[in-house]
């Protein structure tokens, strides 16, 4: 396997086995440890432990008051927790100043994305709803709008899993940029290495963000272009990818062959798009036989393009799509 540096990422602590649960006890995530553990250099926090909350500790939920969402002891509401898982980000924030992304425990109300329980504060008998966000995660965002967030549960799927691993890689890219002191030059290589996995996510965005580059030297404000452009291309790379639309890259793409594979070539490249499009063959089929092609007929354009090797090829995720 080809050697890589670690990307660090931020995590919920139980994920990697750690026995910091209200219970004493953990929620090891075998494909985390074991496979993006080769590639991740992981920073473990628990929001409960590290607020002071201790381990055993009664659990808690998140409740509706006036509003707004708390975060209570499950036997007596009364214990309020919310102001100090708050102030706990507080003091984590130094530790995800250099992470690029972030994994999160499913249905925590202090690290849930989405989706957690959330319970009327009057009434004890009343089933909750399901459209809370934990007080971790909460602030996770606020503090780090851009950064790419995903809850393992939600890693099980394919699309999601491989959408947030580009993510993650992307936004490493970018930061490595700006560590070095990014450029307009710069930013215009960015877009052009990253143009089809940006058109694959959302054309008519990928134009608009081309379009932003375009201004990039003669704008008399670069900073605040810089924070638009990143706004709007982490915005572009949370959106899915359909078959279909990565079936409309691949035909880009095959387009730079034009006048250099065969008629028999063309074809047979054709009807693999389309047994892609159609669901017979995973990503990695047609995307191979392109590699295959452009390795016997380099082109320098495609050969910058991210698309192509997004992530490393031993994660296996276009297996999968």
């Amino acid at each position: 396997m080809q050697p890589y540096n670690k990307i660090k990422i931020g995590i919920s602590a139980c994920l990697l086995g750690q026995q910091v649960r209200f219970d004493g006890g953990h929620k090891r995530d075998g494909y985390i440890t074991g496979t993006l553990g080769l590639y991740f250099d992981f920073v473990p926090l628990c929001p409960e432990a590290g607020a002071g909350l201790g381990i055993p500790r009664p659990t808690i939920r998140l409740v509706r008051k006036d509003g707004t969402l708390r975060a209570v002891n499950v036997q007596d509401f009364s214990i309020d927790h919310t102001d100090v898982l708050e102030s706990y980000l507080g003091s984590a924030i130094p530790q995800l100043s250099d992470v690029c992304g972030y994994i999160l425990k499913k249905n925590s109300p202090s690290c849930g994305m989405e989706r957690v329980k959330v319970y009327p504060f009057e009434k004890r008998n009343v089933p909750p709803d399901r459209d809370g966000v934990g007080i971790f995660a909460r602030g996770l965002r606020e503090a780090f709008p851009l950064l790419p967030l995903e809850e393992e549960g939600r890693l099980c799927d394919p699309v999601l899993r491989e959408n947030f691993i580009q993510r993650v890689f992307v936004y490493h890219r970018w930061q490595q940029l700006q560590a070095a002191g990014l450029t307009p030059a710069d930013l215009v290589g960015f877009q052009a290495d990253h143009k089809y996995i940006l058109m694959a996510h959302d054309q008519d965005m990928a134009r608009e963000l081309g379009q932003m580059v375009a201004q990039a030297g003669a704008s008399a404000d670069f900073p605040a272009l810089v924070k638009a452009y990143l706004t709007l291309l982490m915005a572009t790379l949370e959106k899915r990818v359909s078959r279909g639309q990565h079936a409309n890259v691949l035909m880009h793409m095959m387009g730079h062959l034009k006048n250099d594979i065969d008629a028999e070539d063309r074809q047979e490249m054709l009807e693999t798009i389309h047994q892609y499009r159609n669901g017979y063959v995973p990503l990695i089929v047609p995307i191979t036989l392109l590699k295959h092609h452009f390795r016997r007929h380099p082109q320098p354009y495609i050969d910058r393009q991210h698309y192509l090797n997004p992530h490393p090829g031993e994660l296996m995720l276009r297996n999968q799509l």
